[in-house]
């Protein structure tokens, strides 16, 4: 994991704001939001998440979203790429990848 990214993910865990390069998050009421580029990626609360590719697929994307699920989500869930489509690993199962995916 990128430096980057445990602090991206050690914000989101203390629920503060926080700011480097091209990574941000906004928390406010138990619920973290982090930006790419000032595009919404990743939306973390309590109990759930909502991932999101900001309208840009890229492999940057596609890591901070592989921290925040390393660090915030279950055991093995991951995103990836197979012959240019998006998808994510659930409970073991591969899942197509959409903006706006809510994990519980």
């Amino acid at each position: 994991m990128r430096k980057i990214e445990t602090l991206m993910n050690q914000a989101i865990q203390k629920e503060i704001d926080w700011k480097l390069d091209n990574t941000e998050v906004i928390s406010c009421s138990n619920v973290s939001d982090v930006y790419l580029h000032g595009n919404l990626i990743a939306r973390i609360g309590e109990t759930w998440m909502e991932l999101f590719d900001g309208g840009w697929q890229t492999a940057t994307t596609k890591s901070r979203l592989n921290a925040i699920l390393s660090a915030h989500g279950c055991p093995g869930e991951r995103v990836f790429q197979q012959k240019g489509q998006w998808f994510i690993t659930i409970n073991g199962a591969k899942v197509p990848f959409f903006s706006g995916m809510r994990l519980n």
